[in-house]
């Protein structure tokens, strides 16, 4: 196992590990929101730009790519446009970041334990790891998430005022399983995703590293991180756009940005849907902010739980 590897899983206490990964997650989310903006529009524009007859009668904007969303955004709805929903999505990802590295390192630590009588090769414990991990903070925080979603599905027409009021709303309307308005598929698509991505991060940080080809992010921590986000995030992205979709179902559909999403339900039924109906575009849609996205945001994240760790392994050193 390489340096690298056992630093991330064995390096600091539990507590370290929790305050590392909530300070990742809370400086990567503030870095993407406007990209997680634009992402979210796109996802949920269900009209196709190459079919003129689709756009007729559009209740709502008519998106085209990641700089035509941005500059519309931001000429209809200001600048704070590109940051809705960061609230309860900064919670998520203050929650997500802690339970996501620290249940990774827990899974990691149960599948190592010397009273085993078999232990799995590296990549597969990784991936294990990973999936874990991901499934636990994906459904922990799922709530948040899917405000986060609706609050940035809303144009200036504002269909919560406040996320007091949207707890509020959604509980009385919908139902505690309100809240988690496709979690079947968030499941689906976080097990995978961050099983490959944690199994290629642990591959690729050696190999990064001990390259002699610059660095585009600096260290080999950071570009790592990239490499493994951007073949994880492809690989799972239809998946992504299902779960978008079931978000924002309810009795305030018609009332978002996007007056024109159908009612879908249940998470096979959806991506069929979106398939006979919209083809490969419509379940790859915003696939180019989404790596755009994933880029900083993975390299954002492992670098600032790096750092952080090494700043609190350094503080209680020189304490000790």
């Amino acid at each position: 196992m390489s340096e690298g590897v056992a630093q991330l899983k064995h390096e600091g206490s539990q507590r370290q590990v929790v305050v590392a990964g909530a300070v990742a997650g809370l400086v990567s989310r503030f870095v993407i929101a406007p990209l997680d903006v634009i992402k979210i529009r796109l996802q949920l524009q269900i009209h196709s730009l190459s079919d003129p007859l689709s756009v007729r009668g559009v209740n709502g904007p008519v998106y085209k790519g990641t700089l035509g969303t941005l500059k519309q955004i931001l000429q209809q709805e200001g600048l704070t446009g590109l940051w809705k929903g960061n609230i309860p999505a900064e919670l998520m990802y203050l929650a997500y970041g802690s339970i996501q590295f620290s249940a990774y390192t827990y899974a990691s630590s149960l599948l190592e334990h010397p009273a085993l009588p078999y232990h799995l090769p590296s990549s597969a414990a990784n991936f294990i790891s990973g999936a874990a991990a991901g499934a636990a903070a994906t459904t922990v925080t799922y709530p948040l998430d899917l405000l986060r979603t609706r609050f940035a599905a809303q144009g200036n027409e504002r269909v919560y005022s406040s996320i007091a009021a949207s707890l509020k709303q959604i509980a009385q309307q919908e139902g505690p399983t309100g809240f988690f308005r496709g979690l079947g598929a968030g499941v689906s698509q976080i097990v995978p995703y961050m099983g490959l991505f944690f199994a290629s991060y642990e591959s690729l940080k050696p190999l990064v590293a001990q390259s002699s080809i610059p660095l585009p992010f600096g260290t080999s921590d950071a570009a790592a991180g990239v490499m493994a986000s951007i073949l994880s995030k492809t690989a799972v992205y239809p998946l992504d756009t299902t779960r978008k979709r079931l978000q924002v179902q309810g009795p305030m559909l018609a009332r978002y940005v996007h007056g024109n999403i159908p009612e879908y339900r249940g998470v096979i039924s959806t991506v069929l849907r979106i398939w006979r109906q919209e083809g490969r575009r419509g379940m790859y849609r915003g696939l180019t902010v989404s790596l755009l996205k994933a880029a900083p945001a993975s390299a954002v994240t492992m670098w600032t739980y790096e750092r952080a760790m090494a700043v609190m392994l350094a503080w209680d050193g020189a304490e000790a």
